[in-house]
């Protein structure tokens, strides 16, 4: 092997297997983003069809997490494809 063989296989790598992380982030965040929503809305539900409105839920639920990734839009919008 050369230096322009270590060089091309060294890149070939570090691009196959950081497209492949990139892939598996995205699917557990999907996963995550799934189960919260899912986790909101069985809440709120409480084994019925429909939620009772005029909670404050998400928004109490953003406070008390305080995470950038889980505020009360994010968690709203986990919440409205279940």
């Amino acid at each position: 092997m050369n230096f322009s063989q270590l060089s091309q296989t060294i890149q070939f790598t570090h691009q196959q297997l950081q497209a492949e992380a990139a892939k598996a982030i995205n699917l557990h965040l999907t996963i995550r983003n799934w189960l919260i929503g899912w986790y909101i809305v069985e809440f709120e539900q409480k084994g019925d069809d429909r939620a009772k409105y005029g909670t404050d839920l998400i928004n109490s639920l953003a406070k008390q997490l305080n995470h950038k990734s889980l505020s009360s839009s994010n968690l709203r919008y986990f919440a409205f494809f279940i």
